[in-house]
């Protein structure tokens, strides 16, 4: 840690460089830059929480039209690929409909 002792040197060469009349502007600057420096900082802080939020809440799979399609037509659509669905669907839909006489 700084003593007191480091920090009037430091003082004294900043007065130095800069002369006694730029230091409000120096101090004015520093401090406008720590502050947009924390509220980035801040951002970042939420996007994080933001982000790990989004990895502990549960994956909801939407359906596709070919398996809302296959549900509609009775076919269990569990465990199956989209090609493997499309092959039931076609010979759901090319099998011939039983008419009933009256």
């Amino acid at each position: 840690m700084i003593g007191s002792t480091e920090l009037i040197v430091i003082f004294g060469v900043i007065i130095l460089l800069f002369g006694a009349n730029k230091l409000p502007e120096l101090a004015r600057s520093m401090g406008s830059s720590m502050g947009e420096f924390k509220k980035a900082q801040t951002e970042s802080e939420k996007n994080l929480r933001e982000f790990e939020k989004s990895l502990s809440e549960p994956i909801t799979l939407k359906k596709t039209k070919l398996q809302e399609t296959a549900e509609k037509l009775g076919i269990d659509i569990k465990d199956k690929t989209d090609d493997q669905l499309l092959d039931e669907i076609q010979k759901s839909v090319e099998k011939p409909k039983e008419v009933s006489e009256p």
